[in-house]
């Protein structure tokens, strides 16, 4: 859905498919749900944090007991906002975010999210991700812009104080129980999350630390996983990727394309470009149907996940 709202945005002839997508989602996606809102009963005690508008905009039909989940999901709320003004997507991604910060405080260091509201690992893409939806809607959300720029410094610094990081600058997956860095994959969305919610959060509170820091994580991730012709590559690949990490690295180039915007780097264009255009020559059969290995040759299969992270890319061209 954030694919399609970052399309709309450059390509005005998919707006009304966009709109159509949107919609429907709003409304039927809830009924889909397949573990709705089990963390209200437990971890969430704020009910009036949750409570929105009728029907799908209250958020606690959106949340799965994945806390990684329902940022996936208050970002894409966020980005169809940003194509249509509706406020009831971005009222539903304000009601997501409340929901998360009842979950927030009590692991490393006092702070963070875990994976789950029954589990006790600390992961990256859950943090980031909580990082990321504030700062989008502190640029957003006018009325309550102090209090979102306050959820993503207290997020940022807790962070970037933890473990998560390598000595080069990448991110490993999580930390420990002894709250270390567990040394597991650098997964190239967890590279990538981290750059729009520092990108968005020196917008909303400008400070010149925020992309000094966003730039030597890009720059760290391009050097360990971008290959000679710089086209990126998780480790899982081709054959060991499914179901979620075919779509990581699109979000790694969605994100370092907002980064690109405002702290323009030859090298990131050049791997957006390349990605691109190899996506283009060597990863897509004959019906436009794209992989998960941008260097090619097209392997199958070809779903949703691996079709639009490489649009992801596609888009992030267009962008320039």
């Amino acid at each position: 859905m954030t694919t399609v709202a970052n399309l709309a945005k450059v390509d005005p002839s998919v707006m009304e498919a966009a709109l159509y997508v949107f919609n429907n989602t709003y409304n039927l996606a809830p009924a889909s749900n397949p573990h709705p809102g089990p963390e209200v009963k437990t971890v969430f005690q704020r009910r009036d944090l949750l409570s929105r508008a009728g029907g799908s905009g209250n958020a606690s039909k959106w949340l799965d007991s994945a806390y990684d989940d329902d940022g996936w999901w208050a970002l894409a709320w966020i980005a169809a906002y940003d194509v249509t003004g509706s406020d009831d997507y971005l009222e539903l991604a304000e009601g997501i975010f409340a929901a998360l910060t009842a979950a927030w405080g009590t692991n490393c260091g006092g702070g963070g999210l875990p994976w789950n509201p029954t589990s006790t690992y600390v992961n990256a893409i859950t943090n980031e991700l909580f990082l990321s939806v504030a700062a989008h809607l502190a640029n957003r959300s006018l009325s309550k812009r102090d209090e979102y720029i306050s959820w993503a410094q207290r997020q940022w610094d807790w962070f970037s104080a933890q473990g998560f990081m390598g000595e080069n600058d990448t991110i490993n997956d999580g930390l420990l129980d002894n709250c270390q860095n567990n040394g597991q994959n650098v997964w190239s969305y967890n590279q990538g999350v981290v750059l729009g919610g520092l990108v968005e959060l020196n917008k909303a509170a400008p400070d010149a630390t925020l992309l000094e820091s966003a730039n030597a994580i890009a720059q760290a991730a391009i050097e360990t996983l971008a290959n000679a012709n710089m086209i990126i590559h998780d480790s899982c690949e081709p054959n060991n990727c499914a179901p979620d990490a075919t779509q990581f690295k699109g979000i790694f180039i969605r994100n370092l394309s907002m980064l690109q915007k405002v702290s323009p780097n030859h090298i990131y264009k050049q791997v957006i470009d390349s990605c691109a255009r190899s996506i283009w020559a060597n990863d897509r059969n004959s019906q436009n149907q794209m992989g998960v290995d941008w260097a090619g040759p097209f392997q199958g299969p070809a779903d949703m996940s691996t079709h639009s992270s490489a649009m992801d890319a596609l888009v992030a061209a267009i962008y320039g």
